[in-house]
């Protein structure tokens, strides 16, 4: 048996395992297995270290298999698995079994979720305490990988931050600016990983790249998760209403050339990001791949 309280990341290579740049692909839930399979073998040829996948339409932890499966060297992680969806003793034992069966290529991305979607929700961040202390105490039973899951936490705010920091690997925010990761990179110190989710606009006409990025914010600024760390950051109503300001559009969702992106990018390393996973935002068929595949030499360089 092993007890989860003696665990021991080694954060380097789980940064190793990670790489640089990953691809977060919600769409993926939209997707048959046999088209998502087609994918994830197209998003490893192109080169990317690691592949988010979400649970807004698939479970978590299938999907994460499914993705796996597909693939070879990719690591696979969520992005993420709602504490609300499973008991923490669960969650240990899923990842546990993904890592074991795949050479260690998972990793567990956590999240609490939004009010909005799950009646139940409350108290988020002693939830979070509470749901990573029992996973803390958790006894496998079954096989597990040389490696452990590294645990990332979809953490906004200062005291999320530095829970995620203090009782798992890391961090890993979604819909945030580029002043949102250098204030997480303080917060959490040097230690812990840092893999914010950058949702991209490939277009270089202003009009119709922030058009494509409104698109995809109208559900986020409905969010007080979201909206309440934005207002931190300096953003005001004024911004938030209406599908978003140019300021916040600009500041949220890089868009561009790829040397535009390239750039906005390498802004979050320089704030201390170990990890982006970019999100293509395109709503045609082909669902981003083809601004996986062109932003990629850029990225990867």
């Amino acid at each position: 048996m092993t007890n989860i309280s003696e665990r021991s990341v080694d954060l380097s290579n789980a940064r190793a395992r990670l790489g640089r740049v990953g691809a977060w692909l919600g769409v993926l839930g939209s997707f048959t297995a046999e088209r998502e399979r087609d994918a994830v073998a197209h998003v490893e040829r192109l080169g990317y270290s690691t592949l988010w996948v979400t649970e807004s339409s698939k479970e978590a932890f299938a999907h994460a298999s499914l993705a796996l499966a597909a693939s070879s060297t990719l690591t696979v992680a969520t992005g993420i698995a709602n504490v609300w969806a499973r008991e923490p003793e669960t969650a240990v034992s899923g990842a546990n079994t993904l890592a074991e069966a795949y050479d260690g290529r998972f990793v567990l991305g956590l999240g609490i979720g939004h009010a909005k979607f799950v009646e139940r929700y409350n108290k988020p961040l002693q939830t979070m305490r509470s749901y990573l202390d029992r996973m803390h105490e958790t006894v496998v039973s079954a096989p597990v990988a040389v490696d452990p899951v590294p645990w990332l936490i979809a953490a906004l705010g200062p005291k999320m931050l530095e829970l995620a920091g203090a009782r798992a690997e890391g961090s890993h925010p979604y819909f945030v600016p580029v002043e949102h990761t250098a204030r997480a990179r303080e917060t959490l110190g040097s230690a812990p990983l840092l893999a914010p989710e950058v949702a991209v606009v490939l277009d270089a006409t202003p009009s119709s790249a922030r058009a494509t990025a409104r698109r995809y914010m109208e559900l986020y600024l409905q969010l007080p998760n979201y909206t309440n760390n934005l207002r931190t950051l300096g953003f005001t109503d004024d911004d938030l209403g209406d599908g978003g300001s140019d300021r916040l559009v600009d500041a949220v969702i890089p868009w561009g050339s790829v040397d535009q992106i390239s750039a906005r990018i390498a802004e979050h390393f320089e704030a201390g990001a170990d990890h982006v996973c970019i999100q293509p935002l395109d709503y045609t068929e082909n669902a981003g791949l083809d601004a996986l595949a062109e932003l990629a030499p850029a990225l990867m360089s």
